[in-house]
């Protein structure tokens, strides 16, 4: 009997729930059960009053800046796992942004950490959030 491997989607804030989640896709990595990890951070759109001021290069950049340091800790867990991965750094409503991409990656599951406080058995889990999963159909 043979197992599909996945293509997982893991989106990345910088959080503790990110970081579980990372951890776990590690996990399944190391168990032969991932073909593909694509990690996405999703920066909000900056006020109008800002991006008037500042140009859109300077605006690109700062987004790419800061999603750069949110993904940094979790692409260090994969290299030093050995785990090849993907980054991608979008900006609008997270929902929506990961949604969009579980779609265009053809993403098996997106592993995504709680919010919540929760035992490190229960901190991250493959169900999608209900926004994101009425929005990924």
């Amino acid at each position: 009997m043979t197992t599909r491997c996945l293509n997982l989607l893991v989106p990345v804030d910088g959080s503790a729930g990110a970081e579980h989640a990372v951890d776990y896709a590690i996990m399944l990595a190391g168990w032969g059960l991932v073909d593909q990890i694509h990690l996405i951070n999703v920066q909000y759109p900056l006020p109008g009053a800002v991006t008037t001021f500042v140009g859109s290069k300077a605006v690109s950049g700062y987004h790419h800046d800061e999603g750069m340091k949110a993904l940094q800790p979790a692409c260090a867990k994969l290299d030093e796992a050995k785990v090849p991965h993907q980054v991608h750094i979008a900006v609008g409503q997270p929902a929506e942004i990961i949604a969009t991409f579980c779609q265009e990656l053809k993403s098996d599951a997106i592993v995504m950490g709680s919010v919540r406080k929760l035992s490190a058995a229960s901190a991250c889990s493959m169900v999608r959030p209900p926004r994101v999963l009425s929005l990924g159909q």
